[in-house]
């Protein structure tokens, strides 16, 4: 038996740092929406107990470095699963971009495995598994627009933001994500509301949404990697309605209402960076 499962990259429409939490990790208030650039999860049945993951990409770790492997390990270990599994991931996400690439195959493994072994888990209990692999794991359990907190595992589903096209740009760096928090000074951060931007997605006030958005980590991001910056003005001087990093960055998002602006965007930044996608949002 075959399954497939699509894994939607992500997009932070709005985050903030709280606090740094006793546990090391620090306390967030996100808001996060999905955008139909995706990878893609082939699963397959074993009749011998281990788990092999594939992948198009030469330079991804296919052991237990990978958040797929960890996930099928933890899953069968958890529900006493002795059949065997391989897993293909086919990746369109860009790697270490702020994208959520590798949370999101952990999610959509956590998916399959769930549809494939016929396990009946809920997303409560899928979400606890998926925590243990990676902060961004429970709302890409979800993958639809949501408000999210504490170090990521609380989940609160609102409704789809306001329809738009998506402009996503990498530039040729990749930024790792622990040591962006690691740098992080609470006393030099912005803090965007992130209450005021879910109730503007609540309302479906696209200009509303516009006017919260706002990332805590482009403080610490863009004077470490002024191309991030560079993309944002770009992107403002073609049109964009919005422009904000995503995550931990370098991946920087512009939204647009109308196409021929996100089209604009898309020509004016396709010389800059290598990769550009012009993508729309999820429902």
């Amino acid at each position: 038996m075959e399954i497939i499962e699509k894994a939607p990259a992500k997009i932070n429409l709005g985050l903030d740092i709280l606090r740094k939490r006793e546990d090391g990790y620090h306390e967030l208030e996100m808001v996060m929406s999905s955008v139909d650039l995706a990878d893609r999860l082939t699963f397959e049945t074993l009749p011998e107990n281990k788990i092999i993951v594939e992948t198009n990409k030469a330079f991804l770790p296919i052991d237990k470095r990978n958040n797929v492997y960890q996930a099928a390990a933890i899953l069968k270990a958890r529900y006493g699963i002795q059949d065997g599994i391989k897993i293909s991931i086919d990746k369109h996400i860009p790697v270490a971009a702020g994208l959520g690439g590798g949370s999101t195959d952990c999610a959509a493994a956590l998916r399959g495995m769930n549809r494939l072994w016929q396990l009946g888990l809920s997303m409560d209990e899928l979400v606890s598994m998926g925590v243990e692999v990676g902060t961004d794991v429970p709302y890409c359990v979800y993958g639809t627009t949501s408000f999210i907190a504490g170090k990521g595992e609380i989940v609160r589903p609102l409704i789809p933001m306001p329809q738009c096209w998506v402009v996503l740009v990498k530039p040729r760096i990749s930024v790792s994500t622990r040591k962006i928090f690691q740098q992080v000074e609470m006393d030099q951060l912005s803090h965007p509301d992130m209450h005021k931007l879910s109730e503007a997605i609540l309302k479906q006030d696209y200009e509303m949404m516009l006017a919260h958005m706002g990332n805590s980590l482009e403080d610490v991001t863009i004077p470490k990697h002024p191309v991030v910056q560079q993309i944002k003005d770009r992107m403002l001087k073609y049109g964009a309605d919005a422009a904000l990093m995503s995550g931990s960055g370098p991946t920087v998002f512009a939204l647009c209402k109308k196409y021929s602006r996100a089209q604009r965007i898309v020509n004016g930044l396709k010389g800059f960076c290598d990769e550009v996608y012009l993508v729309r949002t999820l429902k």
